[in-house]
């Protein structure tokens, strides 16, 4: 079995019925299945063989998900790009991967010219309307529809998906087949899923739980995935009035927006019969205000995972949630989890440790990264850096993170990314980077700065700074500057010091100047 066969397989049951929705227009299960077929053809006929990366750089839309399933069908593996990166950060992802092809919406003509001459790997760029790529259309027509793969199984490599690191370099998760259909088991269990559904895919599918969860599992199950290219929360609530849509997912950060937006009330949501949350804490508060907001919903299905383990891990089902505030479930049916401490044995109940789990969900590694892989898998153990503990009754309860990870609308950010780049400017002796609480967007980057000698530094000019090496989403929110950071003994930032320490010197966006 194969992720390419979970589309055949609706083909044949449910060919008329709508498969996607996006800004394209509709697609039904037999038309994505032969298109799909046809692009998997197309590129093999290309060149491409068997285990070749294929980047994809996209917004949400028919595009992109022909663009996965033709890739996976022809054993190819896909490598879904974050279309927030700037040209430094896709590039290197480009070429750490090695991919052979990428395609790309025409949004991103700008940065895919900056890079594409410095990817010597890259042989194959295909774009709809063509311009200075080979035009999606006509290269998809010219295909031959690719027959089923017997030999492709669950072993082969599916996905490549980047995620940001410590270091300051992303890293590539390696997913198989076989670890994507484990986690869309475990997923559909655990979150009571139904045939037929009609989903708002909201997620970015260059993140596993868009693409993995949100999206698969209607292809698996025959719904509908009703997919957002942007997110505009008046645009968004016309389409789940119009669509009659009946799931949707997002983090607690996306569903603040939605509730805030001015009119929200007075839409028909009543279509919405599940509600799903995950990237971030879900509050007791949040999860009320979203009873209210989908009367018809019997509770909110709190999900947690991370990319490494495809994603799922646990998931808090509706019923579940009216009396766990806090908890994120118990392991799903086909992996284990525990808590451990820092020799890797397991803690007491209620103790508090990182949470581990094993599975057939859990990524093969890292590409090209062995020590990472060791570190991050042990004794067949993914480690998920996450501190957690467990109830009598096999509830996990996530307390803190292990590393200073920040989680601000559902993304990861990492502090030691942009410590690096900070690093660089000339006038900065020395910086860390910690999360602070945000009502709206659940966490925001703040930057403690110190200059050096004489320097004078605004906090716009460290904001500009930032944007300009780093995407939009990873600048800080906040800047504040002081004589010098606090350190431990051994030299370690003691981050907590800094979390909630407001600015001293002068007012923000101010120079200031360094003793």
């Amino acid at each position: 079995m194969n992720v390419g066969n979970l589309l055949r397989i609706s083909a044949a049951k449910f060919g008329q019925h709508t498969a996607v929705v996006s800004d394209q227009g509709r697609l039904g299960f037999a038309a994505f299945d032969r298109r799909s077929d046809q692009l998997a053809g197309a590129l093999l006929a290309a060149g491409l063989r068997r285990g070749d990366r294929v980047a994809m750089l996209f917004f949400n839309g028919q595009p992109l998900v022909e663009a996965y399933f033709a890739t996976v069908k022809a054993g190819l593996v896909a490598t879904p790009i974050n279309f927030r990166l700037v040209a430094p950060e896709m590039e290197y992802i480009l070429n750490d991967s090695g991919a052979r092809a990428l395609l790309h919406g025409p949004e991103f003509d700008q940065v895919v010219g900056q890079v594409r001459d410095r990817c010597p790997e890259l042989k194959l760029v295909l774009r709809p309307g063509g311009g200075d790529a080979l035009d999606y259309e006509a290269f998809l027509a010219s295909g031959q529809a690719l027959p089923p793969l017997a030999d492709l199984g669950e072993a082969d490599q599916c996905q490549l998906m980047y995620t940001s690191g410590t270091t300051g370099r992303p890293k590539g998760a390696v997913i198989s087949h076989g670890n994507v259909l484990w986690n869309l088991m475990n997923t559909i269990l655990g979150r009571e899923d139904q045939p037929g559904q009609v989903s708002l895919v909201v997620g970015p599918l260059y993140h596993t739980a868009a693409l993995n969860n949100h999206f698969t599992i209607q292809v698996a199950l025959g719904g509908t995935s009703v997919l957002v290219s942007h997110f505009e929360p008046q645009d968004l609530l016309r389409t789940i009035q119009a669509e009659r849509v009946n799931l949707i997912s997002g983090s607690p950060a996306f569903y603040h927006l939605l509730m805030q937006q001015p009119g929200a009330w007075d839409f028909d949501r009543s279509s919405i019969t599940k509600c799903t949350a995950g990237a971030d804490k879900l509050s007791a508060e949040t999860k009320r205000r979203l009873m209210e907001f989908f009367p018809n919903i019997k509770g909110v299905y709190d999900v947690y995972g991370c990319t490494e383990a495809s994603p799922c891990i646990t998931i808090l089902n509706a019923a579940q949630s009216h009396e766990r505030h806090g908890s994120v479930g118990r392991a799903l049916a086909f992996l284990q989890a525990r808590v451990v401490d820092e020799l890797d044995r397991p803690v007491a109940v209620g103790q508090v440790g990182e949470l581990v789990c094993q599975g057939p969900n859990i990524m093969q590694g890292y590409h090209n990264q062995p020590q990472a892989t060791a570190e991050a898998i042990r004794d067949g153990w993914l480690h998920t850096g996450d501190l957690a503990y467990m109830d009598p009754e096999g509830f996990f309860y996530i307390v803190d993170r292990k590393k200073d990870m920040i989680v601000s609308g559902g993304e990861n950010i990492y502090p030691r990314e942009i410590e690096e780049v900070l690093y660089h400017h000339p006038a900065i002796a020395d910086v860390a980077v910690v999360g602070e609480p945000d009502p709206l967007w659940g966490e925001s980057v703040k930057a403690v700065v110190a200059l050096k000698t004489g320097a004078s530094l605004s906090e716009a000019e460290v904001v500009e700074y930032c944007k300009q090496h780093l995407a939009s989403y990873k600048k800080p929110r906040q800047v504040v500057f002081v004589d010098r950071l606090p350190r431990n003994a051994s030299g370690k930032v003691l981050k907590r010091e800094l979390r909630g320490r407001v600015d001293h010197g002068a007012p923000a966006g101010g120079a200031v100047h360094s003793s």
